[in-house]
């Protein structure tokens, strides 16, 4: 009788610990329920714990590639063009233009036929930069008391500037045509002395052939500014 009786109190405890068990699960269950309800956000961190690496990754994907493309639209657009223009620009600031002179140029001395009695300079720049030709050209000739005067009508409106390999010009009256000047003479040297910036005539000139017999000189003698047209020259 007394086993019996313990058997069924056993089963009667094992039974109110299972059922004691449900209520518990089904509470926390609820109350789970109950926190997933009232924050929809921590109810699916689940999910979102999933995703966020995937949306993560794809977003910093689509950032990368973004700054990816940016970075090569402007490379190649108008920010490399700037960026060539302003090499350019530096390029053409950088580059230093200086006074002609005879260390940089080539000097050469041509008599024509026309017009009577005058003489073509040309000065080449034989230099690796650009050079300018101030003023007109101080004529220094064998036994010349001075340098003789310009013509200021051919005072051009511009210096005359020299690319490497390009040449300037002076047209140079020996004479009066019809005889009327006076102290003439014979010179077989010349010597070419160039102006700088401020018009001074510097340096002890360049020494320029001439035709073995020479020219004939006077008190005509004239010449005119550098110009960049040998015909202005010696027009």
């Amino acid at each position: 009788m007394s086993d019996t009786i313990f058997r069924r109190r056993t089963a009667l405890l094992a039974a109110g610990l299972a059922a004691t068990a449900s209520l518990a699960l089904t509470a926390c269950g609820t109350e789970q329920a109950a926190q997933d309800r009232s924050n929809p956000v921590a109810a699916d961190s689940g999910a979102s714990a999933t995703a966020t690496p995937g949306t993560s990754g794809t977003d910093t994907g689509a950032a990368a590639s973004g700054t990816d493309s940016a970075v090569t639209v402007s490379k190649p657009g108008r920010s490399g063009t700037a960026s060539k223009g302003s090499t350019g620009s530096k390029g053409s600031s950088g580059t230093v233009t200086v006074t002609c002179t005879g260390a940089d140029t080539e000097v050469t001395a041509q008599t024509v036929t026309r017009p009577l009695n005058h003489l073509l300079l040309a000065v080449k720049n034989t230099g690796s930069q650009t050079c300018n030709l101030y003023g007109y050209p101080a004529l220094d000739f064998q036994d010349a008391q001075a340098v003789p005067p310009v013509d200021k009508d051919t005072q051009p409106q511009a210096v005359t500037t020299l690319r490497p390999g390009q040449s300037g010009y002076a047209g140079v009256l020996l004479s009066a045509a019809d005889g009327s000047g006076s102290g003439g003479y014979t010179a077989k040297t010349l010597k070419v002395i160039f102006q700088n910036r401020a018009l001074d005539f510097v340096g002890s000139g360049v020494k320029v052939a001439l035709p073995a017999k020479g020219v004939w000189i006077d008190s005509s003698l004239t010449t005119t500014y550098w110009l960049t047209d040998p015909e202005d020259a010696l027009d």
